[in-house]
C-alpha cells in the first residue's frame, strides 16, 4: 500500500494450476511444486483463487512465503492485478492455485487466467483412464479461446507405460509436462470443510520434500512460461482504527483469518494482538474482539472448561467493548455448541440458542454485506445451524439470484454472523464495526 497510486511491473515464469474438477489432487501438487522450486534455490509466491483458509496454510509451508486469496469479485480485480504484479516484481516463481474446475463458478479461475494472461496447466486424475484423458484435455482447451493451456500433468498415474500412453495419445501442441504416480506423500488428510489444518500435520515438511521429489523424477522441474503482470498498488486507507487495539482469537479453534484482513486493521491504525481461546486464561488488553472461523466443534470441551477465558470475553461485552464473530466465532457466542458426537457443550452465552453441528453442508456460496460505508463482500461455508428465536438485525446478499443469504446478528456490542468477510472489499464498514457502530444497512 501507499500514499498515491503506484504502477508495479515485473515479468516472472508463471502458470495456473487447476484441473477439470475438485478431487484431482491439484492442491498438493501446487504445494508439491512450490517445495520443488524452493528446494532448487528459487523465491516462489503462491496465490490461491478464491475464498479459502486451508490450502494456503499447506501453501505457505511449502513455499516459504505468504499466501494470499486472489478473486475478480472478492477482492476485486485491481487487488489481482496488484499482488501478482508485486509478485512477478521480486520472485522467481509464480504459481495459482485453481478452485474447483478450470471453468466452474461466475467468476471462475479460467476468468482470471483469461484477464491476466496466466497459462494453465490441468491437473487432470489419470487414474482408471487411458486416451480418454487425451479428450479431458483437449476439451479443456477448446472450450474457451482466451484461455491458453500450456501443458497438463497427469495425477495418480499406474505404471511407466501407463504416462507413455498418455503422453501418446496428446498432440504435440499440448504436451504432458508429467505423469505423477500414486504416493501417500501426495496425500493430506482431510475433513468436513476441507484439508486438515497444515500445524495439524507433525510431518508436513517431509512429505512435502518427499512430493517434491516425485514431481522431479516425473520431469516437473522445468519452469512455466514467463509473462508480464502489471497492477497499481492501492492507496493507504485512512486511519479510521488509530488507537484501537483489538484482540485476534487464533488457534487450532481460530484459524479461519485471511492475511489481507490482518494487514488492513494494520493499515487503518490498530494494534493486533493474537491470543488462544483454548490456552489463554484472559484477554490481552483490547479496545475490540474479533473471533474468527475455525473448529470450535473439535475443541469445544477445552473451550467450555476455560471459565476464565470465557468470564473475560463476557465482561469485555458488558463493558458495550465491541465484538465482531464470523462462523466459529458465532457458533461459540451461543449459550450451546452440539458437537457432531450431540454433546452439548456450554459456550459465551452472548446469543439466545445453540449451535448444533449437522453433518451436512448447510452454508455455501459469495455473498455481500450492503451497508452505508461500502459492499462489504465475502463468503459463506460451514456445516452447522443455529437455533434461535433472535431476529437478525440484517442479511447478507448471494451473488447467485440476488436472494438474502446470511443472518447478520447485533446484541449490544456484538455483531455475529456465518458469513466471512473480506475486509479490504470495505475498510470502512469493516472500522465501523471494530468500533462498534450500529449496522447501517445500505437499503437496495
Amino acid at each position: 500500500m501507499s500514499d498515491s497510486a503506484t504502477t508495479i511491473r515485473g515479468d516472472v515464469p508463471a502458470a495456473l494450476i487447476s484441473a477439470p474438477g475438485s478431487g484431482a489432487g491439484k492442491s498438493m501438487l501446487t504445494a508439491a511444486l512450490a517445495r520443488l522450486h524452493r528446494n532448487a534455490g528459487r523465491d516462489v509466491r503462491v496465490f490461491k483463487y478464491g475464498p479459502d483458509y486451508l490450502d494456503p496454510m499447506v501453501l505457505e509451508v511449502a513455499s516459504g512465503n505468504p499466501v494470499y486469496q486472489l478473486h475478480p469479485w472478492m477482492t476485486g480485480m485491481a487487488e489481482c492485478r496488484w499482488r501478482l504484479a508485486a509478485a512477478a516484481a521480486a520472485a522467481d516463481l509464480v504459481l495459482v492455485e485453481g478452485s474447483m474446475g478450470l471453468f466452474d463458478g461466475s467468476p471462475s479461475s479460467g476468468d482470471l487466467a483469461a484477464s491476466l494472461g496466466l497459462p494453465v496447466v490441468p491437473v487432470i486424475d489419470a487414474a482408471g483412464m487411458a486416451e480418454t484423458f487425451a479428450a479431458v484435455a483437449l476439451g479443456l482447451r477448446a472450450y474457451r479461446d482466451d484461455v491458453h493451456l500450456s501443458g497438463v500433468i497427469a495425477n495418480r498415474v499406474g505404471s511407466a507405460g501407463h504416462g507413455r500412453l498418455l503422453a501418446g495419445a496428446l498432440p504435440d501442441d499440448l504436451p504432458l509436462l508429467g505423469a505423477v504416480p500414486r504416493d501417500a506423500a501426495l496425500d493430506i488428510p482431510d475433513r468436513h470443510l476441507g484439508l486438515v489444518q497444515a500445524g495439524e500435520v507433525t510431518d508436513l515438511d517431509e512429505r512435502l520434500d518427499t512430493a517434491a521429489g516425485i514431481l522431479r523424477d516425473a520431469g516437473l522441474e522445468a519452469l512455466p512460461a514467463t509473462v508480464t503482470l502489471e497492477g497499481e498498488a492501492p492507496v493507504r486507507p485512512p486511519p479510521l482504527l488509530e488507537g484501537m487495539r483489538i484482540a485476534v482469537a487464533r488457534d487450532e479453534a481460530f484459524a479461519f483469518i485471511y492475511r489481507a484482513n490482518m494487514e488492513l486493521l494494520a493499515a487503518m491504525g490498530a494494534t493486533l494482538t493474537e491470543f488462544s481461546p483454548l490456552r489463554d486464561q484472559a484477554l490481552p488488553p483490547c479496545d475490540a474482539l474479533w473471533l474468527p472461523g475455525g473448529y470450535p466443534e473439535l475443541h469445544a470441551r477445552r473451550l467450555a472448561d476455560n471459565l476464565p477465558l470465557l468470564l473475560a470475553i463476557r465482561s469485555h461485552h458488558a463493558a458495550g467493548c465491541p465484538i465482531l464473530a464470523e462462523c466459529g466465532g458465532l457458533m461459540v457466542c451461543m449459550e450451546e455448541l452440539v458437537d457432531s458426537d450431540d454433546a452439548a457443550h456450554r459456550m459465551l452465552g452472548l446469543l439466545p440458542g445453540r449451535a448444533v453441528m449437522a453433518g451436512r453442508l448447510t452454508g455455501l456460496g459469495l455473498q455481500s454485506l450492503d451497508l452505508a460505508e461500502g459492499e462489504l463482500r465475502g463468503h459463506t461455508f460451514h456445516h452447522s445451524r443455529l437455533d434461535t428465536e433472535l431476529e437478525p438485525a440484517a442479511r447478507t446478499r448471494r451473488t447467485r439470484g440476488g436472494s438474502a443469504g446470511e443472518a447478520v446478528y447485533r446484541r449490544g456490542s456484538l455483531t455475529a454472523t456465518y458469513y466471512h468477510a473480506y475486509f479490504p472489499s470495505a475498510p470502512a464498514a469493516v472500522a465501523a464495526m471494530f468500533r462498534g457502530a450500529p449496522l447501517q444497512i445500505e437499503e437496495g
